[in-house]
């Protein structure tokens, strides 16, 4: 009857782990820049871009390269940065949970 217990308390630990989590996933967002600010992109933390932001002068120099260049780099930095900071707080979350009878 014990081990019954503890399994719903892990059980409840998790769920509410699980719920932390994503609320403040849902509450994520990051901004990169590339390109000395020439391009601004925001994405949230379920790696969904929310916003670009492109300086007029970039298409005023009319290379397209570059701006594919730009746009490439910001976004792969933003996925960095989401993933780095979904890894630290699972780890702050996880932190706090105490298995009974496991640790």
């Amino acid at each position: 009857m014990k081990n019954l217990q503890q399994m719903q308390q892990i059980l409840k630990q998790v769920q509410q782990f699980q719920e932390q989590l994503q609320r403040q996933l849902d509450s994520l967002v990051v901004e990169v820049t590339a390109g000395g600010g020439m391009v601004t992109v925001k994405m949230n933390g379920q790696k969904q871009l929310v916003s670009v932001t492109i300086e007029r002068e970039v298409f005023d120099s009319r290379d397209q390269e570059m701006l594919q260049d730009l746009i490439l780099a910001a976004v792969n930095e933003a996925v960095r940065k989401v993933d780095e900071q979904t890894a630290s707080q699972v780890g702050n979350i996880a932190g706090g949970l105490n298995f009974p009878g496991l640790t």
